[in-house]
């Protein structure tokens, strides 16, 4: 052995640290868990709001799928109405008039079948032809899933 304190046979090999683990994370990585947690919780509550809010369009759709006459779509598309606006903008309108309001609340133009049906279809006794019930209920399908709703106001 060389007693020459430079030499190179006195060298080791470098000990590496062991790896620094994944777990725990550091401090501000909780913080950015935290934050993630959240949001994740207020778009849940948003969510189930909305899903809660929307209660009345599914319930509708539904009988709408059991409504066979003019009338009874018509009625449906009335109740409908009624779940979300005041009932002094909707319970005396009728005709032209409910018509033109049904279209105004929907992106959607209202076929001129479906707006003659709504304005007499309803009051005949004869039947409605199946294409125009049919142009009505996809028409009612329409307004109920898409129909704006009312802007809250403090205004009696």
């Amino acid at each position: 052995m060389n007693d020459d304190p430079t030499s190179l046979d006195r060298l080791h090999d470098l000990v590496l640290p062991p790896p620094v683990p994944w777990w725990p994370p550091a401090v501000g990585w909780y913080f950015v868990f935290g934050i993630l947690v959240v949001v994740a919780i207020l778009f849940s509550v948003k969510y189930w709001r909305r899903w809660k809010q929307n209660a009345f369009r599914r319930e509708a759709l539904q009988a709408l799928l059991e409504a066979n006459t003019a009338g009874a779509i018509s009625e449906l598309l009335r109740r409908t109405a009624l779940a979300t606006f005041p009932r002094r903008l909707i319970a005396n309108k009728s005709g032209t008039e409910w018509t033109a309001w049904l279209a105004k609340q929907t992106k959607e133009p209202m076929p001129a079948k479906v707006q003659q049906v709504l304005s007499e279809g309803v009051y005949r006794k004869s039947t409605v032809p199946s294409e125009d019930l049919q142009a009505l209920r996809d028409y009612a399908e329409l307004w109920i899933r898409d129909h704006s709703l009312p802007e809250i106001t403090d205004k009696p």
